[in-house]
């Protein structure tokens, strides 16, 4: 299938950036190319961008899509993002912002959501936490983000990127690191490397902790002192016992268990706030 690929013009350029907002809009014709290649969209598919900004790639998105909805926090951009595509009549924004929004609200007829973005880099962990609420609602998600947030996400254990990040993202979803995308394919260039990864949410989950909040709570704990032993981290938590029927090293430190140890830690825990 060709797309249509539109980055900013030089009129669109006048817009000027919030730094509030995270704005670093991408213009680079080739890397739209690849993003729109990765994510493939096809007719029939419900697609969802989180902040278009100057439609990059809103554009070739909404050619290949029979519909397209774009959550834009910038009032100025989403006023002017339908004289930048052709096809402004499959085209839906919704002015707000994207880490309050209810996603769930856009679903029809069961059919799944895709989504899409170059998301802002300083709301970009709160925003993916607040995505994967609704995977059983979502096909896939191809976002756009610093590399070494990417690099956390889909970090393996015993590397120095593991942490509460990778595992939790795990839990939820299977995650794929796409490409990397420099800093000049940006206006203006942001100061990191960034990446494309996609997220395929589990239609049934590999692995279910018997209470995802206790899961959720014992990972975020034990990854605030990653350099203690498990043991110690979790005193009054786990105690021997605990670790030997989850068949984990009490020794051992955060980084060192796989996900599958850490719902297995997490259904022999006991909780704090009962």
């Amino acid at each position: 299938m060709s797309y249509q690929f539109s980055a900013p013009t030089p009129k669109d350029e006048g817009h000027r950036t919030r730094k509030r907002f995270g704005q670093n809009f991408l213009h680079d014709n080739r890397v739209i190319e690849k993003i729109v290649h990765a994510v493939a969209p096809r007719a029939g598919d419900f697609m969802v961008e989180i902040g278009p900004g100057l439609g990059a790639l809103t554009a070739p998105l909404l050619v290949a899509s029979e519909a397209l909805t774009v959550v834009e926090l910038d009032r100025d951009l989403a006023a002017g993002l339908p004289g930048r595509v052709s096809q402004p009549e499959k085209l839906t924004i919704v002015e707000g912002d994207a880490l309050k929004f209810n996603f769930m609200t856009l679903v029809q007829n069961n059919k799944p959501l895709r989504i899409v973005g170059n998301l802002p880099y300083n709301i970009s962990t709160p925003l993916l936490f607040h995505l994967l609420q609704y995977g059983s609602q979502v096909q896939d998600m191809h976002f756009m983000l610093q590399k070494e947030v990417v690099d956390r996400i889909v970090a393996e254990p015993n590397s120095k990127d593991y942490g509460r990040l990778s595992v939790m993202i795990q839990y939820y979803c299977k995650p794929e690191f796409l490409f990397e995308v420099p800093p000049g394919a940006f206006n203006p260039p942001p100061k990191v490397t960034s990446a494309v990864f996609r997220l395929t949410p589990y239609a049934e989950k590999p692995l279910v902790a018997k209470d995802e909040k206790q899961f959720a709570s014992l990972v975020g704990h034990v990854f605030t002192q990653r350099r203690k032993t498990l043991r110690n981290t979790l005193k009054g938590r786990v105690d021997e016992q605990g670790f030997a029927q989850a068949q984990v090293d009490p020794m051992a430190r955060p980084e060192n268990l796989s996900l599958a140890q850490f719902v297995a830690l997490a259904d022999v825990a006991i909780n704090p706030n009962p």
